[in-house]
């Protein structure tokens, strides 16, 4: 595939999205978000792990405001444009680690929250920066960061638009881990290794429990890992780990 927002590519099973607009610090503008959307809903066969990633010294600044100031239609841009791509992170058949390598801002630490799995280095920092030109968080994060960090902090985060450092953001359980910057990549990478070459289909079934544990009460849920666990017990990989625990060694996951 061919882009000119991103740059994607394929190495030992992992997937690697780069967003590539390092002047504007990676702004999100139209293209990038139907090349960041046609990325994860046409992954090539064998994907099993996605790193997003920025170009330069930025995650991700944000929605590009050079678009918003042309009289865009904010809500009709969310509705077409952001909404698809947040849901092909979510839908997204493999895991995905956001990699936030520098500022992640407004749109883009809500582009980052949604990922599976969110590594930062300590460089980096999360900033709700909607409120400091007369918006609301959108794309996904008041959704994602109350969940995380509660209310009284994602009130703070929004009202104030204050950085938040990636190591206070691993404090909070806002997300998974902050690395030091000089073993930051190295850490990604060993992290995309660990995913890529694990139960893919346990993976899937792990991110469709905890999304639906948010809207299900105790029955609910219980049923829910009851299908789920089902599906897994019938995969190639369940048979495969419990072979390789009752013969001592380590497990060879073929993703099926």
């Amino acid at each position: 595939m061919s882009f000119e927002t991103i740059t994607f590519a394929v190495s030992d099973a992992i997937a690697t999205l780069i967003l590539n607009r390092p002047d504007s610090m990676n702004a999100l503008n139209a293209r990038m978000r139907a090349e960041i959307t046609q990325a994860l809903t046409t992954l090539p066969n064998g994907v099993r792990c996605v790193v997003m990633t920025g170009s330069g010294r930025a995650f991700c600044s944000g929605q590009d405001l050079k678009d918003a100031a042309s009289g865009t239609d904010l809500q009709a841009v969310l509705r077409d444009e952001y909404e698809p791509m947040l849901q092909a992170i979510r839908d997204c058949p493999a895991p995905v680690i956001a990699a936030v390598n520098g500022v992640a801002a407004g749109a883009g630490a809500n582009l980052a929250l949604v990922a599976d799995v969110v590594i930062a280095a300590e460089s980096a920092s999360f900033i709700q920066a909607f409120t400091r030109i007369g918006l609301i968080p959108d794309a996904g994060g008041t959704w994602a960061i109350p969940r995380a960090v509660g209310a009284a902090r994602a009130m703070g985060m929004m009202l104030f638009a204050e950085p938040v450092s990636a190591r206070q953001a691993e404090e909070w359980g806002m997300i998974w881990q902050a690395l030091p910057d000089e073993s930051f990549a190295e850490g990604v990478l060993a992290r995309a290794r660990q995913l890529a070459q694990g139960p893919t289909g346990a993976y899937l079934r792990v991110r469709q429990a905890v999304a639906g544990a948010f809207d299900n009460d105790l029955a609910s849920q219980l049923a829910l890992e009851a299908r789920l666990q089902g599906e897994a017990g019938r995969s190639a990989d369940f048979h495969e780990g419990v072979s390789a625990f009752l013969q001592k060694r380590k497990p060879r996951f073929s993703g099926r």
